[in-house]
């Protein structure tokens, strides 16, 4: 999963009162909501005015930087992930009676108040490493004949998702058209889990009282439920994983009624090594051929191991290609127009995937979230929307629901796009279609209006065909030597080219 690519921890705490080394091992326990705690581990070392160490979160442990003790504060810093995907976390607090009261302030969110406790020198470490199997190729579900299409919790609820608004969406879904345009999965993400019981059968917290209620609830609305684990012990947001328990998990998931499954490496990376990842994917891959159930298999591994090239073997019918989306150009045009190279792997039943959408979430303008959609469609991706359909207003429905543009993505061939030229900020996009037509898309990813061209002998074709704009939903002039618009900044055109061979 998962939604966090970098991460920077300032700690600044009154030390003089305490007058003892901070080195040592410290845990914060946060109570969520939902009856579960989430454990955060401090591996502090100290000397003099320097500090260095560790902090150890459920995905996996990162160095701590530039730590300093200075007077009566310390502070550190802790990075992970990579640009432009960066998140900043600020602490602060006091030492009294052996204790760290924090205080902690994380981007628009209300600061969060707790306390680290000093804890073993083994607290936190991982279990010890489970045997993986011998590799085979798991056989094809027979899911996923063209991309994915549906709705997915994170990019805008993350934890905070539950029954109600799960159902909340579903209806909307129905209601608002999303449905009608081909959006079927309603997918929950991280944050549903609670424990084990005696048997080690997996339970639900206490914002889903009813899984399999909920699964009928929204398969009698015409739609199909998706869920979300992790090959580790714990999920990105340091839930129960389903680390030794694969199998079990399957059986349950297919009991409750799950369409869809998407597997976040996280915790899994703290236990295994990258060389693993295809056999641990594969006791996945494997337990939900025997569940009884065919389940969409969604795997989000960030694109390591190049896992395009084995993934279809563990019965993968996705897999992540990049880090985690942000809702911002930089971030959505980085991971969109660096998929490229990997056109050659994704056809029907298995499909790159860049991420989810970020349509609606408010951090693009309208024009550049044209041109998300219009680049996951030229790209085969997955379409999972990821905003509040319960409030979603004409303009972004009318992106998120564009039927042409979406039959782009849907087209049954199965071919992902590829670059057939750059020049500057100006890129052209290509994808032939299964009918014969060819999909054009003309990018521009500068901070003025460009013009963009393409000549009919650089797509095969020696005579005029017909042009369909997919977003004015209009025939455009073809010129007989080629096609040229003049696109907005961070804006595309892209058309559907029919004829001309």
């Amino acid at each position: 999963m998962k939604r966090i690519s970098a991460l920077l921890f300032t700690i600044a705490l009154t030390a003089s009162a305490w007058g003892a080394d901070l080195s040592g091992h410290w845990v914060v326990e946060t109570h969520n909501n939902d009856g579960t705690t989430r454990k955060t581990f401090l591996m502090l070392k100290q000397d003099g005015e320097n500090l260095t160490g560790k902090v150890g979160f459920a995905w996996a442990d990162q160095d701590i930087r530039d730590g300093s003790f200075q007077g009566d504060k310390l502070s550190f810093v802790v990075a992970y992930g990579h640009p432009p995907n960066e998140r900043l976390i600020h602490w602060s607090g006091t030492v009294e009676n052996d204790e760290l009261h924090l205080t902690e302030a994380r981007g628009r969110r209300a600061p969060e108040e707790m306390i680290a406790k000093r804890t073993s020198d083994d607290a936190g470490n991982p279990p010890e490493k489970l045997p993986v199997p011998e590799l085979h190729e798991v056989p094809y579900n027979g899911l996923a004949k063209t991309p994915q299409m549906g709705w997915n919790s994170w990019n805008h609820f993350a934890g905070k998702i539950d029954d109600k608004t799960v159902r909340e969406i579903a209806d909307a879904m129905v209601a608002n058209g999303m449905k009608a345009a081909g959006y079927i999965y309603v997918n929950i993400d991280d944050t549903w889990e609670l424990d084990r019981d005696a048997n080690g059968e997996i339970r639900t917290n206490k914002k889903f009282p009813d899984m399999k209620a909920l699964a009928d609830y929204v398969h009698s609305k015409g739609l199909k439920l998706g869920i979300y684990s992790s090959p580790g012990p714990l999920t990105c947001a340091g839930y129960e994983g389903s680390y030794g328990h694969e199998a079990q998990d399957a059986k349950t998931y297919a009991k409750w009624g799950i369409d869809y499954l998407k597997y976040d490496w996280c915790s899994a990376g703290r236990i295994y090594q990258d060389s693993d990842m295809r056999a641990v994917y594969q006791k996945m891959g494997d337990a939900l051929q025997a569940s009884g159930r065919p389940i969409f298999f969604s795997l989000c591994q960030y694109g390591r191991d190049n896992s395009w090239e084995w993934a279809p073997k563990v019965g993968g019918n996705s897999w992540r290609t990049t880090g985690d989306i942000q809702d911002n150009w930089k971030s959505m045009s980085t991971i969109g127009f660096g998929q490229n190279d990997l056109a050659k792997w994704a056809g029907p039943g298995h499909w790159n995937d860049p991420d989810m959408l970020e349509v609606g979430n408010g951090g693009m303008t309208n024009a550049e979230y044209r041109t998300h959609m219009s680049l996951w469609s030229m790209l085969s991706s997955p379409l999972l929307a990821g905003n509040d359909l319960r409030h979603v207003g004409p303009d972004i429905l009318a992106i998120l629901e564009n039927k042409d543009v979406i039959a782009i993505d849907q087209d049954t061939a199965g071919h992902q796009a590829t670059r057939l030229k750059k020049d500057g900020d100006s890129e052209v996009w290509t994808k032939h279609l299964a009918n014969g037509d060819t999909a054009i898309a003309l990018f521009n990813r500068g901070g003025a209006p460009a013009k963009i061209g393409v000549e009919w002998p650089e797509i095969g074709l020696h005579k005029k065909p017909h042009l369909r704009d997919l977003w004015s939903h209009r025939s455009v002039k073809a010129e007989k030597n080629g096609y040229s618009a003049t696109v907005e900044s961070h804006g595309v055109m892209l058309v559907r080219v029919s004829g001309g061979r």
